[in-house]
């Protein structure tokens, strides 16, 4: 019976290395941000390769659930890579009982500072990071399980760490020599948004370092991540240690 793991993140996070480790090993297969298009299209928002996502995937929420809950899938390990901000408050999710659930989380004013350098606006709805601790709490209460925290500059400073207590969590084997490295370049399973956002971790082949980063954020988008500040901090305080 296969596993079926659901990490959810916000944009401008490593998500997409996330995936690529989880790709590589073995026993596991993945799927990029499947609710993208039906998030576009409930929205009308315009972002970059609108109608290649509209063409690429099911454009309705119902229709997406039910392929990933109700598809057979060949490998043991199955890994949905999901962006909180592409699920609208009121769809049911009791789709979700049956998943293993996982948060990868970013610090808002470094989410920000990132998402600006590739689209032109960003509000509280675009980043997720609200909707993320929403999702968290009623994941939660639906599976009455508390779903596995990382960050992703804890990933950075100790992804050995944090990825071997991850897959303690979800109670499977580590192959360390796998999920830290993977080969260069674009995979057949990456949406067809990969040449917009992916161009950094195509050339990627494992976690990148950590390293502090001065932010320069407007007064707008710094009033944005210190509104957002206590979501983040709300599942921070659960997350896997990188010591």
């Amino acid at each position: 019976m296969t596993l079926r793991i659901a990490m959810w993140s916000g944009p401008r996070n490593i998500s997409t290395a996330m995936m690529r480790s989880w790709e590589n090993r073995s026993d596991c297969s993945v799927v990029d941000e499947p609710f993208y298009a039906a998030y576009l299209s409930a929205t009308g928002l315009e972002h970059p390769c609108r109608e290649e996502i509209m063409a690429s995937q099911d454009n309705d929420y119902q229709q997406v659930v039910n392929a990933m809950t109700a598809d057979e899938v060949a490998t043991p390990l199955h890994y949905m890579k999901l962006m909180t901000q592409h699920i609208p408050t009121g769809l049911d999710m009791g789709w979700c009982k049956g998943l293993c659930h996982c948060f990868l989380i970013r610090d808002p004013a470094q989410v920000i500072a990132s998402y600006v350098q590739k689209m032109p606006h960003v509000d509280e709805d675009a980043i997720g990071i609200r909707r993320q601790a929403e999702l968290f709490r009623q994941i939660t209460s639906i599976t009455g399980v508390v779903p596995a925290v990382i960050d992703s500059n804890d990933v950075l400073k100790n992804p050995g760490k944090i990825l071997g207590e991850l897959c303690e969590y979800l109670e499977i084997d580590y192959p360390e020599d796998q999920m830290l490295h993977w080969p260069v370049g674009r995979r057949a399973s990456d949406g067809v948004w990969a040449h917009h956002w992916y161009c950094s971790v195509e050339q990627s082949t494992g976690f990148g370092e950590y390293s502090e980063k001065a932010l320069t954020l407007s007064d707008e988008h710094r009033a944005l991540a210190e509104s957002m500040q206590p979501y983040y901090d709300e599942l921070a305080e659960l997350r896997i240690r990188p010591w």
